[in-house]
């Protein structure tokens, strides 16, 4: 199955839930999600994508920017979602599960980690694969 993983990162929290799933799926499409390749992403069967909750429970702006110029392509497309947070549970993670829903996407999963990401948050990202 081809598997692409694009993510960004502040403090390198959602980046070390990347890492660990492109560990688990070396073959995959990997980037930044400043330097992306749409078609890339849109041409896999599963696509995980991750974001640190910024502001008011809000994605990064580089994933922002890159979620919301393929949001209207992935009607059926089978998506998991990752990330981090600091404060509250993660509610950012919920309303981006929401949004690729409402855009006709199958949601996977997420996978979440308050700060540093801890062995069971590791773990969950990975699950995102099976």
């Amino acid at each position: 199955m081809k598997t692409a993983i694009v993510y960004s990162s502040t403090t390198g929290n959602t980046e070390q839930l990347a890492n660990a799933i492109k560990e688990a799926a070396p073959d995959a499409y990997f980037s930044t999600a400043d330097v992306a390749d749409p078609s890339e992403v849109l041409s896999a069967e599963l696509i995980l994508l991750g974001s640190p909750a910024m502001g008011a429970e809000q994605l990064e702006d580089s994933m922002e920017e890159f979620f919301s110029g393929i949001e209207g392509q992935i009607s059926g497309k089978t998506i998991g979602l990752f990330g981090s947070y600091d404060w509250g549970d993660g509610q950012m993670l919920s309303d981006w599960g929401e949004r690729v829903k409402a855009a006709g996407a199958n949601l996977k999963g997420i996978a979440k980690a308050q700060l540093a990401p801890d062995s069971q948050a590791l773990e969950d990202a990975k699950a995102l694969l099976n």
